[in-house]
């Protein structure tokens, strides 16, 4: 097992053992633990009580952090005519088709997001078995198969974020910098668990939002009390 840095060690000294802070102080708690020497992500990790076996009780969406994750987020647009040149206007990285298909066919995925509109899913869908496991296939479900493509790209850059659960029912999120201001990374955590209380299977019964863990990059994880997040 790998040893954990001096600096790891100290953060997790000032996290009470077996204590869950309410969202708000788990917040200003990772704002003073010791920090890398870069600016370190910010994520949330999730367990829904959902059972990941279950089609019908698998979540996806997608929310817009009004703070944006204060990353670059790389853009790709599928397009043609009109909606190429509005995905430009839009500032959209990569923009084309016939040859950005057999570019991205060949192994090429230097990007985070891809876009298309719904008539040139046909062609588009036949990368799935390079872009799916990636997890960068445009999905209606996600608003990267649209007819507003210039909307789109807009909001991706903005700040727009997916989430979905993985095999064991876990989401895993970035919500901003360890730069950012406390209520800031406060107001993007907020959305990032509306969004998934909005999100919430009707087949799901009992306790949706199980457990939840903040950290950083480097960082050691600080539990967040769910409790106020409950719905009945």
């Amino acid at each position: 097992m790998k040893k954990k840095s001096k600096r790891y060690r100290q953060g997790a000294e000032k996290i009470a053992a077996g204590t869950r802070y309410p969202l708000a102080d788990a917040v200003k708690l990772l704002g003073e633990l010791p920090a890398a020497k870069f600016d370190e992500t910010v994520e949330m990790a999730l367990c829904l009580g959902i059972d990941p076996k279950q089609t019908d009780q698998l979540v996806r969406g997608t929310v817009a952090l009004p703070h944006g994750t204060g990353k670059k987020v790389r853009i790709v647009v599928f397009a043609k005519g009109a909606q190429a040149d509005e995905a430009k206007e839009a500032g959209a990285d990569v923009v084309g088709f016939e040859e950005l298909i057999k570019k991205v066919s060949g192994g090429w995925a230097e990007f985070d997001m891809a876009v298309t509109s719904p008539d040139l899913m046909k062609e588009v869908g036949r990368l799935g078995k390079v872009l799916g496991p990636r997890g960068l296939m445009p999905s209606p479900k996600t608003g990267t198969v649209t007819r507003e493509i210039g909307k789109a790209v807009r909001e991706l850059k903005a700040g727009r974020i997916e989430f979905r659960t993985d095999k064991g029912g876990n989401v895993q999120v970035p919500i901003g910098k360890r730069s950012f201001a406390v209520r800031a990374l406060e107001e993007n955590a907020r959305t990032v668990i509306e969004g998934l209380l909005k999100a919430k299977p009707a087949s799901v019964k009992g306790v949706f939002l199980k457990r939840c863990v903040l950290s950083s990059t480097m960082g050691p994880g600080i539990p967040v009390e769910m409790k106020e997040f409950a719905t009945v």
